[in-house]
């Protein structure tokens, strides 16, 4: 079934000594913005929520090297496994060609996608309904860098004595807050259904599982509510912007240290029912 009704959410999560979102031009520490407020870009979230539809069994197109299951090495190579596409290149049928995409891979119809490959006399871009914010830290975090040691050579002509020094950063502590929007016209051209919704919603509940790393210890990173506003009808009764005011978060202290030190308030809106998981 279509998407009938416009969809706006929330997730708050909290990170504790972990690193959310290293940033690669700043020595991968944790990305903050000017105001030392935490952020973990929207791009990243991106790459979650298409690791977990993959662990529901969904079939993903931008899939990580690390977690590539039908043995392709790019995407190129996966948009060329599907013949419908191929003929529709060869066609230069745009058009049919965004189609058989948003069919075959949950992550298109959901994201949206470029498909412009070199060589190629086609180029298609798909708009996804499923947009993201990038998520911030409701008060400025502290980072914290650790110095390591390497306790062996990489290579074996390598000159570096096995003792040479790294960093490695993480937030000590903070509570961020992620908003997005589904929009109903963008999923009719897509074909992104009501199921979709649904796994999208169950992604966000899970967004850290099966994500540990040396930068996320597991329970390092926690989803403790899901705000899943559901409107009446496909524009929504309400602008997103004021959907998303109507969540507010303020700490309770100079210093909260947890979930709890947090005060979390939604706003009524007359008519637009809001589901709050909450994990906490």
């Amino acid at each position: 079934m279509m998407l009938r009704n416009k969809i706006d959410f929330a997730v708050l999560f909290t990170a504790r000594n972990a690193n959310p979102n290293g940033d690669p031009l700043n020595g991968n520490r944790p990305r903050e913005n000017y105001d030392g407020l935490g952020e973990v870009s929207d791009v990243c979230i991106k790459r979650k929520i298409r690791n977990r539809l993959q662990d529901m069994g969904e079939s993903i197109f931008v899939q990580s090297d690390d977690r590539a299951e039908d043995g392709y090495v790019s995407l190129r190579q996966r948009a060329d496994s599907v013949d419908a596409l191929k003929e529709a290149a060869r066609k230069k049928d745009a058009r049919k060609y965004a189609q058989v995409a948003c069919s075959t891979w949950t992550d298109v119809r959901s994201f949206g996608q470029v498909f412009a490959f070199k060589g190629d006399n086609l180029s298609v871009g798909v708009r996804g309904p499923v947009s993201l914010h990038p998520a911030f830290s409701v008060t400025p975090v502290e980072i914290e860098s650790l110095q390591i040691t390497k306790s062996v050579n990489s290579e074996t002509a390598d000159k570096r004595a096995s003792d040479t020094m790294g960093q490695k950063h993480r937030v000590n502590f903070g509570l961020y807050v992620l908003y997005g929007s589904i929009n109903c016209q963008l999923a009719e051209k897509t074909g992104f259904s009501e199921a979709d919704a649904d796994k999208i919603h169950q992604a966000l509940c899970s967004l850290f599982e099966n994500d540990a790393s040396s930068a996320r210890p597991d329970g390092s990173m926690e989803v403790c509510r899901v705000l899943w506003w559901q409107h009446n009808c496909a524009s929504g009764q309400y602008p997103s912007a004021k959907v998303h005011r109507s969540l507010s978060v303020k700490p309770k202290n100079d210093n909260p240290a947890s979930f709890d030190d947090f005060d979390i308030k939604i706003t009524p809106l007359d008519g637009l029912a809001c589901q709050d998981d909450q994990f906490r």
